[in-house]
């Protein structure tokens, strides 16, 4: 039998006696996107907490390739998940290379700085992601849309299979946010696996494998784009009317997306 490259299994998780996440389960294979989508305050931050090991699960289990990780140090559970938050301000005025450099640190000793193979390799990522003339930019001072492709190209020199990225179009301009959203398609056809929260449903359409819906009772639903983004889902979830039309795309196949309905 096949295993997944991450499998979430019977997964309840909290703060204290306060459960946020209950008996959720889902895997993820190489080059898959999972888009998790939910409003505000049903647990998706707390979900992604427990999978990079911050918070340990009240019961079941996390797997990658087959191996609980309950009792991988830091180092391991770094070489194989990276993280790309929304945002990121740093206290000091690094260069863009000084941020991207920051994802080898699982690869580094305790004193140990960045080798030339390691600049290397940070220089192969960021022109991959067209950001390689920003390298002696002041990260602090360059656009949001640029500041996240740093952030995804230093997860991306952390060598980690699976990418978890936190509402990765958030504060970005349209034109922007379907930039990052290609490099994500790409990504995945590139085989990491990237598990991603939005706000929008439509950007399960435009890049995901398989969409899970958490809602505020607690209901998880996962599967694939098509079987779970229905207008009856998204009623129960987000408590608002929507329809989905679909037109035609360049190559003749067709794209959906949803439709709010003004009462």
């Amino acid at each position: 039998m096949k295993t997944s490259l991450l499998c979430v299994s019977n997964i309840s998780c909290g703060y204290g006696a306060r459960m946020v996440i209950q008996d959720i389960s889902f895997s993820l294979e190489a080059g898959e996107v999972l888009c998790l989508l939910g409003p505000n305050g049903v647990g998706k931050t707390t979900l992604f907490k427990t999978i990079l090991g911050f918070l340990q699960p009240s019961q079941g289990k996390i797997y990658i390739e087959g191996e609980n990780i309950v009792k991988w140090n830091r180092n391991k559970l770094a070489k194989a998940v990276a993280y790309v938050p929304q945002s990121h301000q740093p206290v000091f005025p690094f260069t863009v290379m000084e941020i991207v450099l920051m994802g080898r640190t699982a690869h580094l000793g305790t004193l140990s700085t960045p080798t030339k193979k390691d600049y290397d390799r940070a220089r192969e990522v960021m022109e991959q992601l067209d950001i390689l003339w920003l390298k002696d930019k002041t990260y602090t001072k360059i656009s949001g849309g640029q500041q996240q492709m740093v952030l995804i190209a230093r997860a991306l020199i952390q060598e980690a299979k699976i990418l978890i990225m936190d509402e990765p179009t958030s504060s970005l301009d349209y034109g922007n946010q379907i930039k990052v959203l290609e490099k994500i398609k790409s990504l995945s056809s590139g085989g990491f696996s990237v598990i991603m929260t939005s706000h929008s449903p439509n950007h399960a359409f435009l890049c995901a494998s398989k969409v899970a819906l958490l809602k505020r009772n607690s209901c998880f639903v996962v599967g694939e784009v098509e079987d779970v983004i229905i207008e009856a889902s998204l009623k129960e979830t987000y408590g608002i009317d929507v329809k989905i039309a679909s037109v035609n795309d360049k190559s003749g196949g067709r794209i959906k997306g949803c439709i709010p309905v003004f009462s």
